[in-house]
Parts: structure tokens; sequence; C-alpha cells
């Protein structure tokens, strides 16, 4: 799901293949294939397994389950900054140096996360975690190409996208059954034993296998304005509800700093010589269209997978390990066909099977936008099966679409900038997603109230059946109130799917205006993920 390159130049071409290391063997291989797989399991299972725990976070802390989405965006939104380093920083002090760095980094904040007593410091320690995470996936992959030779790549990568298609399926599992069980902070703390041992086996095997350094120009400027535009878009997303979005000077001003940052950014990144985002590389049509088709797509499912448990728990009072039991079929078809959809990619246009994928994704919306508040169990994992087989045909032929035509010593730069985009619009999708949602149910809630009064005879004739039952007049009306808060909650729910249903199917449709490729660009180049 993520990639192996970064947003950096491309690696130095004069270095000579006879200073690749040696692929590994034996239990080496094994231990070494092990341990970078439970790394990446570790940072792709912290995208997920705080989605079904936000109830639990939020009643923990004090705050509503709206505001406690903001352990899931910030994280996102820091890893998605954060991967533009990655090059750079790789270049100074060597991949196996910096990944055995960042697990050992990542493995304090999940620490501090667990010990966070409010709601601010608990954001600002996932904003740290996220920040040290950036380089760990990447830099999982790139080792991984290296352990095995190269006519064994396709085995190392088929290893390594089995375990970022895994870890979503137990991530929702895993952080309902600790919120239900135990408390929400073991939701970071599993994640010390795990680190440090990946940690520990990594820099035991890979030490003397440390990539060549040297230092280069990093565009300072650039990662500055990025920070400063992304940052206040989305600190104007997360708190535009609670502030009456622009009725507060906050607001205004935030959205005016990240639009002022966002053009300069633009204008610098275009005419710096080592930009820290390569933006020249839209000028590719397939480039371009598949980095929008990924980025909202994506932005657009995992908004639907964080609301979708938030109303699960918070309207039908569903338990956090119940919610999360709704998604992991999704993955479980997505792992079972992923060896499939990988052989067929090198057979098939790429176009096909991505057009399957949004037809896919939007079949299940429509689906979910018939759910009611009798909805049953079976009719709540149905939907997310299905959804596995769009899983697997969305990010793999999409990326091996977007890196048609492209110079090899392109791929580097276009995968790294793909994938920011991607993590990027993942954080805006979870913050739009939860914000509508919130709107739909109260302006829901409010049509409901309107037709509830007295006047209605259906609304006097459940007060008086539940008065009957033995409530009393006010019992009876709180419960009339409760059934209409599910109501509302629905039917905001179904807002959302059914319009996220409509840009699945548009998104299909948009990916024909690429130019079909003529081959598949190979794994070794860094292009399949």
């Amino acid at each position: 799901m993520t990639d192996s390159s970064t947003i950096s130049e491309p690696t130095e071409p004069e270095q000579p293949l006879s200073t690749q290391p040696a692929p590994l063997h034996g239990a080496r291989l094994m231990l070494g294939s092990v341990a970078l797989s439970l790394a990446t399991f570790m940072n792709v299972l912290d995208t997920s397994i705080a989605n079904v725990s936000v109830p639990s976070i939020a009643g923990d802390l004090g705050v509503s389950p709206n505001q406690g989405t903001w352990v899931i965006t910030s994280f996102a939104v820091s890893v998605a900054i954060s991967v533009p380093l990655t090059g750079w920083l790789t270049q100074r002090f060597g991949a196996v140096r910096l990944f055995v760095l960042s697990v050992v980094l990542f493995v304090l904040a999940s620490l501090l996360c667990g010990l966070a007593p409010s709601l601010g410091t608990l954001v600002l320690f996932r904003v740290i975690q996220g920040a040290v995470a950036g380089p760990m996936i990447p830099l999982s992959q790139t080792l991984m190409l290296s352990t095995y030779p190269p006519e064994k790549s396709g085995t190392a990568m088929l290893i390594w996208s089995m375990t970022t298609l895994v870890a979503p399926v137990v991530g929702p599992i895993l952080g309902g059954w600790i919120s239900d069980n135990y408390s929400w902070p073991w939701i970071f703390y599993i994640n010390v034993p795990l680190g440090l041992a990946a940690a520990w086996v990594v820099w035991r095997i890979y030490r003397d296998r440390e990539t060549p350094t040297q230092k280069k120009p990093i565009d300072r400027m650039g990662l500055v304005l990025l920070v400063v535009w992304v940052g206040c878009l989305q600190l104007m997303l997360d708190k535009g509800k609670d502030m009456d979005w622009f009725s507060s000077p906050v607001i205004i001003a935030l959205a005016s700093i990240s639009c002022v940052g966002f053009v300069f950014f633009v204008i610098w990144e275009l005419t710096d010589e080592h930009p820290v985002v390569d933006l020249l590389m839209f000028k590719e049509r397939n480039f371009l269209i598949c980095t929008i088709a990924i980025a909202l797509g994506y932005g657009v499912y995992f908004g639907n997978i964080v609301i979708l448990p938030l109303w699960l728990q918070t309207e039908l009072g569903y338990t956090a390990t119940r919610a999360g039991l709704v998604l992991a079929p999704m993955g479980v078809l997505a792992v079972m066909v992923a060896p499939v959809i990988s052989r067929a990619i090198s057979r098939w246009d790429p176009r096909w099977l991505v057009t399957f994928a949004f037809t896919v994704f939007a079949f299940v919306s429509l689906l979910r936008s018939e759910y009611t508040t009798q909805v049953d169990y079976n009719s709540l994992l149905w939907p997310s099966l299905i959804q596995g087989l769009g899983l697997a045909t969305f990010f793999v032929p999409l990326t091996v679409l977007s890196l048609g035509g492209l110079h090899p010593s392109r791929i580097a730069a276009a995968t790294g900038l793909s994938n920011f985009a991607r993590l990027l619009f993942g954080g805006f999708g979870a913050s739009v997603s939860t914000t509508l949602w919130e709107d739909r149910v109260s302006m829901h809630h409010a049509r409901l109230t309107e037709s509830s009064g007295h006047f209605n005879p259906i609304f006097n004739q459940t007060v008086d059946q539940l008065q009957h039952m033995g409530l009393s007049a006010q019992q009876a009306l709180g419960q009339v109130e409760h059934m209409v808060s599910q109501q509302a909650g629905m039917l905001g729910l179904n807002d959302i799917v059914w319009a996220s249903s409509i840009l699945f199917f548009i998104l299909g449709g948009v990916v024909w205006f690429t130019k079909p490729i003529r081959s598949v660009v190979s794994i070794d180049s860094g292009g399949a993920h």
C-alpha cells in the first residue's frame, strides 16, 4: 500500500552494481524478512487500530467522538509530511541506520501516546509518531528487495504486500478487543515489544549491509512551506465544526495561511534546484490522472472506514470488538486474491482492473446506503467482504499505470509523490467525512424533531405504546429522542456513502483518460508498489 521510494532525487546512477550487497540465505533470510515485515505490520497497524477505539479514547479523555478522530488524522497527515524527507535522510545516514532509528523512535512515541493524559498531548504525540514513521515503510520495502536475489523480487514484494494487507484486517479487531477488555493505551503499548524486537533483529542482520551515504542539500524552505499549508489546512478541517467555520476569525486565518502557503509552495518547488516535492512530474498525463485517482479514491475509502465503526458504536451500541469485526472481511478477501491480481497485471490492461476496483467500491457504498437502524450483522459483513476485491485491484494496478512510460530514473520521485498524495488525502478524508457526517446528522435530527410533535399521530402512538409498556411520560419521550438520534445518525451515514458511490463511479471512468501502457514497470525499479 505504500511505496519503497520517496520524494527525492533518484539514487546516483554512477554507483556500480557490485556495491550492492549479496542476497541473504537460510536463517538470516527468514529472520530478516520476518523482522522487516513485523516493522511494516506495526506501522500499518497504527493507521487502523485506533479507528474503532475512538469512542473509548474520547470518553476517557472527556471529548466528543468527532474530536477523538484527531487521533487518526494527526497521524496520517504527519506521516504524509515526513515521507518527502526519507530520500534525503537515507543519503545522509544510510538506509539501515535510518530504519532502525525510525523504529526505535516510533516505539518511544507509542509509549508516550499511551501515557498521554489529555487529547491535546495525545494528538501531539501522534504527530511525533507519524513524523518518525514516515521512513519506515518505504525503507522496509527497499531492504526487503535487497534481501532477495533480483529474480525473486516478486516473491519479496508479495511477502511485503501481504503484511500491508493483513495489518488493516487485524487493526480494527485488535483495537476493538483491547478497548473492550483492557484500556485504549494498550493499542499503543503493544508496539513496544514488537518494535524493539524488529529493530534488534534488523540491526544484527543488516548493519553490515549499510547503503552509501553522502551530504546533499535539503529544500528547507519547501519543507517549511509544506508543513505550514498542510498543517493549517488540517487544523481548519478538524476544528472548523467546533468553531462554526468561517464565522470564526481563527478558521479564516487558517484558511488564508493555507492558501497563501500552498501558492508559495508551488512556486518555490517549481523553481528550486532540489525540490522536496518534484511537481514537474505532473506534466506526465498518466501520472497526473492516476495520482488524482489514488488520492481521491483512498481519501474517500479511508473516510468511510473511519465513520462506519463510529456509527456502529455511537448509534447502534456495538462494542469496539464487534465494530472491528465488521471491517475485517475486506482484508481477508484482499489477501486471498492479491497473488492472482499480481499475476494478472502483466496480462491485462491495468485500466480494467482499476475500473473494476472503483466499481466494487461504488457497489459496496450503494449497499451501505440502504442500511437501517435494524441492520443485521450479516448485512454489515457482506459489503466488507466484497470490498476486499476492490482493495486487491486498487493500489498496485493504479501505481503500475501511473509509472507507464516514465524513464527508470524518474520512478523513485514518481512513486514517492504518489504515496505522499495518498497519505495526505487519507488524513483529509477522515476529517472531511466525520465533519460532513456530523453536519448531516444535525440536519436530519432537526427535521425529524420538527415532525415529532404531538400533532403527529405516529409520534403520539409511539409514546402511548411506550407508556403502556411501563415507561413514564418523561421516559417515553427520552426513548423517542433516542430513536430520533439513531435515525438521524443512520440517515447521515446513508448520505455520505451514497455520495461516495457517485465519486467512485466517476473515478472509474476518469482512469480511461490515461494512455495505455505497453509494458509493466519492473518491481526492481521500485514501481510495483
